[in-house]
C-alpha cells in the first residue's frame, strides 16, 4: 500500500527556469528526507523553458506535480494554486530562488508528527550564500521551541512584538490552509494568516531554521529581493497585519480592547512599525532615494522616533541630498529643456556630479552661468543660483520664472 504523502513543498514560479534547475538539483542531492513528499510547482504561464526543466527532473525521479496556469494572474493566485493542488498532510512554501536546510526540515516534520494539535510550525530563516555554501545570519532568533495553545492571541502578540518576530516561514497542516490562507492587501499576510491559524489550532515557533533565503548565487549574482521591496514599503501593511491580528483576537474574547489595554496595544503596534520604518529609511538612503528616505524620516520624527539611531545618523547628511535630488527631479520634469545653469556655487563640477548621481537626466547639459543670455538659452534652460539676488538677475534676463531656483527654494521644505 502506498504511503500517504507527508509533505507538499509548494513552489510558485514564473520565467525562472535557471533558478528552478538550481533548486531542484538540491533535492536530487539531498539524502535525509525519509518520508513521502511531493514538489508542487505552480507555473504562472512561463514563456521560458520551465516545462523542460521540470521534465528533466521528473526523469531523474523527483516526485514533482507540475501545474501550469493558462495566464499569469499574479503572485497570490499562483501560490494559492500550489497550496490547493497539494495532497500532503503538511505544506511548505518555497520560493524558486531559495533553498531548504533538509536536516532541520526533517526535525520540524517530526515535531508536527508528535504535536497533532499544532496547525503551523514557524521558524526563523537564514540568509544564505549559495556560492560559498554558508549560512550568514538568522533573520530573528528563538532560544528554544515555543508552542502556543489555540486562541492564545495575547501571548502570541506579545511574543511577536517584543521580540520583533516575522511569522513568514512555516510548515502548515494542509487542512488548516483552506480557511487560513486568504487574500490580504492592506494587512500584512503573515500576521493575518497567523491569526486565522491560531483561531483553529496551536502554533509553534521552532529555534532551528529549515529555510534558507539566498542572498548570493552563481545563477544570478545580483538580483532583486522581494523581501527587500516589502521592507522598504510595507510598514503600514505590517501595522495593518498586527491590527487585524488584534481584531480577530478581540472577537474571540482573547484580546481586551478596553481603553487602557487598547492604548498599550496601540503603542506596541507603533513601536513595531517604527522599527520597520527605520529599516526602510536606511535602505532607501543606501539606494540613493533621498526624497523617499526623508518622507520616512518625517513620519518617524512625528511618531516620536526623533532620537532613533537611524534618524540621528542621517540628520546632518539628509537635507543636502534631498535638496539636490529635488532640484534634479524638478528639472527632469520640465519639457523641452536642454540646459541646467549652475550659478554662484563653489564648484560647478562637484555639484554637477552630485546631480547626475541623484538622477538628473543625461540629456540635460550642465553649464556655468553664461556671459550672454541668448533667446535659445533663456527659453530652454533651468537655473540654480545660491541667492535671491541671483534669481532676480536671471529673471531680468528673460528666463522663465518657475525655472529659476535659488537655494532657499530647495531647502525650505527639508526640516530636520
Amino acid at each position: 500500500m502506498e504511503k500517504k504523502t507527508k509533505l507538499s513543498i509548494c513552489i510558485p514560479t514564473y520565467n525562472r527556469a535557471a533558478f528552478l534547475r538550481f533548486l531542484l538539483t538540491t533535492f536530487v542531492e539531498q539524502k535525509v528526507i525519509d518520508f513521502p513528499y511531493e514538489i508542487v510547482i505552480s507555473d504562472n504561464a512561463s514563456t521560458d523553458d520551465t516545462a523542460t526543466v521540470v521534465e528533466e527532473f521528473l526523469l531523474q525521479g523527483l516526485p514533482i506535480k507540475y501545474c501550469r496556469r493558462d495566464v499569469n494572474g499574479g503572485g497570490w493566485p499562483n501560490l494559492a494554486n500550489a497550496y490547493q493542488q497539494a495532497v500532503g498532510e503538511y505544506a511548505l512554501y518555497l520560493a524558486d530562488d531559495d533553498l531548504l536546510n533538509f536536516q532541520n526540515l526533517r526535525a520540524a516534520i517530526v515535531y508536527l508528527n508528535i504535536n497533532p494539535e499544532t496547525v503551523a510550525c514557524y521558524a526563523p530563516w537564514t540568509m544564505y550564500d549559495a556560492i560559498d555554501q554558508v549560512d550568514l545570519s538568522l533573520f530573528y532568533t528563538i532560544e528554544k521551541n515555543r508552542k502556543f495553545s489555540r486562541r492564545s492571541f495575547s501571548d502570541v502578540f506579545d511574543f511577536m512584538t517584543k521580540r520583533h518576530i516575522f511569522p513568514e516561514i512555516a510548515i502548515y497542516r494542509t487542512s488548516a490552509l483552506r480557511s487560513a490562507f486568504v487574500p490580504k492587501d492592506f494587512c500584512f499576510w503573515a500576521f493575518s494568516h497567523l491569526a486565522h491559524l491560531l483561531d483553529v489550532g496551536a502554533v509553534a515557533f521552532l529555534d532551528k531554521p529549515f529555510y534558507r533565503s539566498v542572498v548570493r548565487t552563481a545563477v544570478v549574482r545580483d538580483r532583486a529581493q522581494a523581501g527587500n521591496d516589502e521592507a522598504m514599503t510595507g510598514w503600514d501593511r505590517y501595522r495593518g497585519g498586527l491590527e487585524y491580528f488584534l481584531y480577530l483576537g478581540s472577537k474571540r474574547g482573547q484580546i481586551d480592547l478596553s481603553p487602557a489595554k487598547s492604548t498599550q496595544y496601540e503603542e506596541a503596534c507603533k513601536v513595531f512599525t517604527m522599527r520597520r520604518m527605520s529599516v526602510a529609511l536606511r535602505m532607501w538612503f543606501e539606494r540613493g532615494e533621498y526624497i523617499k528616505a526623508y518622507e520616512i524620516f518625517a513620519r518617524m520624527c512625528y511618531g516620536g522616533g526623533s532620537q532613533h539611531p537611524e534618524i540621528q545618523g542621517l540628520r546632518e547628511r539628509l537635507p543636502l541630498m534631498v535638496a539636490v535630488q529635488t532640484l534634479a527631479q524638478k528639472v527632469n520634469a520640465a519639457s523641452s529643456l536642454k540646459y541646467l545653469i549652475l550659478d554662484q556655487v563653489s564648484s560647478v563640477d562637484s555639484l554637477a556630479s552630485l546631480l547626475r548621481e541623484v538622477g538628473l537626466n543625461n540629456n540635460i547639459t550642465i553649464l556655468p552661468a553664461p556671459t550672454e543670455h541668448t533667446p535659445e538659452i533663456t527659453s530652454t534652460a533651468a537655473v540654480f543660483t545660491s541667492s535671491a539676488a541671483g534669481r532676480d538677475t536671471f529673471l531680468d534676463n528673460g528666463y522663465r520664472p518657475n525655472m529659476v531656483f535659488c537655494e532657499s527654494d530647495m531647502v525650505s521644505s527639508v526640516v530636520t
